[in-house]
């Protein structure tokens, strides 16, 4: 029995390393795999020609191998891939799953070494696009800007 309780088979088909459920529709399926946003997914089924609302486990061999070379290199607008205008190259990439995690790391090293506003921020466990820290940002124990408040007849 599979998860609905229902006699078959819940085939789960694999796609650039991460395992998808065979229940999920295509598009949402492909959201699974990281660096593939809801844009990303429905323009890879638009410029593939495949249903959107077709299950995962519907593909075939052939089209599972379409869309891999399709993610691997996207043929679609700049503003739709994760890694526009890359600071070694200068070219517009699109990164996948460990090479994403890899990139993000390393460009926080980056800020970090020269010492930038964001790179002292993320060195601090603050957030770093300006949000307000009295109200938030206090599950890390570096509250700022908050003194608990002693109980009276104890000291410090």
């Amino acid at each position: 029995m599979n998860q609905d309780g229902k006699k078959g088979i819940t085939r789960i088909v694999r796609i650039m390393q991460t395992d998808i459920p065979g229940e999920k529709q295509i598009a949402t399926g492909l959201t699974r795999i990281k660096g593939i946003s809801w844009s990303f997914s429905n323009a890879l089924c638009n410029k593939l020609k495949l249903d959107i609302k077709r299950k995962i486990s519907s593909l075939n061999e052939e089209e599972i191998k379409k869309i891999e070379e399709f993610v691997k290199k996207p043929e679609l607008p700049s503003f739709l891939l994760n890694r526009r205008n890359d600071l070694e190259s200068g070219e517009d990439k699109h990164l996948l799953t460990s090479d994403l995690e890899l990139r993000r790391e390393f460009d926080i090293k980056r800020l970090k070494k020269i010492r930038s506003y964001r790179g002292l921020r993320h060195a601090l466990g603050q957030p770093t696009r300006g949000q307000r820290t009295r109200g938030h940002f206090r599950g890390k124990g570096k509250a700022m800007g908050v003194m608990k408040k002693s109980k009276p007849g104890k000291k410090g």
